[in-house]
């Protein structure tokens, strides 16, 4: 079989009327109850825990599991037609600390992505900013108490047409410097979103940073 090419652009013909017609139908009808209880969409940047100079955005869907777990899924765009690139799971510092320390090397911290501005909780056009900032923050002041556990599935980095390959274990940033032009990037980020990194950064400086506990983002220790 011939390998499956690898080019810099999404290939495939746009999705038919059929298909289209199906999923209205299907949607209609049926039960979609674990997807519909995703709560909030969050977006920042994960780099390879292999070769952490590379990076990708992610938009996160995410739901609740329970008190202490959450679940997203991750996707290349926040507009149709997005590609599932991974999942993520986030939970809480207590069990975190049940696991090993193999397990725990598995898994990062998201203090960085919170007091630097780069995690974002995108902003519905019809909501007012100081609203939406409360309740951001709000989302913030947890999430930065959590540890994530991500996979990449799909490598849209390198132009892949389809989901190649492993799954790439992912990591967070932890200090500036780590992410190759990160005001540009992110920045760049911003202006599709109406954000600004540099006055998330302001209104968070109120937030605790906890104390990254065990072996989480060994990446950056080795």
């Amino acid at each position: 079989m011939d390998p499956i090419p690898v080019t810099n652009k999404v290939s495939g013909e746009p999705e038919s009327a059929t298909n289209k017609t199906l999923e209205t139908g299907a949607a209609a009808v049926q039960n979609l109850a674990p997807v519909e209880r995703i709560c909030a969409h969050l977006n920042a940047f994960h780099a390879y825990a292999d070769a952490p100079s590379r990076y990708v955005e992610a938009n996160h869907y995410c739901s609740h599991l329970n008190d202490e777990v959450r679940q997203c899924i991750l996707y290349d765009s926040p507009t149709p037609p997005a590609r599932i690139i991974g999942i993520e799971y986030m939970i809480t510092p207590r069990l975190f600390s049940t696991l090993d320390r193999e397990e725990q090397a598995l898994w990062h911290s998201h203090v960085f992505e919170v007091k630097s501005g780069m995690l974002i909780m995108p902003k519905p056009a019809l909501v007012p900013e100081a609203a939406w900032e409360v309740a951001e923050n709000k989302e913030m002041e947890q999430v930065i108490k959590l540890y994530g556990k991500v996979y990449h599935l799909w490598q849209v980095d390198r132009g892949d047409t389809l989901p190649l390959g492993e799954p790439k274990l992912m990591t967070s940033f932890t200090k500036e410097g780590q992410m190759k032009g990160f005001e540009e990037v992110v920045g760049e980020r911003d202006r599709k979103f109406g954000s600004d990194w540099r006055r998330k950064k302001d209104v968070r400086e109120y937030i605790e940073s906890p104390e990254v506990m065990g072996d989480a983002d060994v990446t950056w220790k080795e």
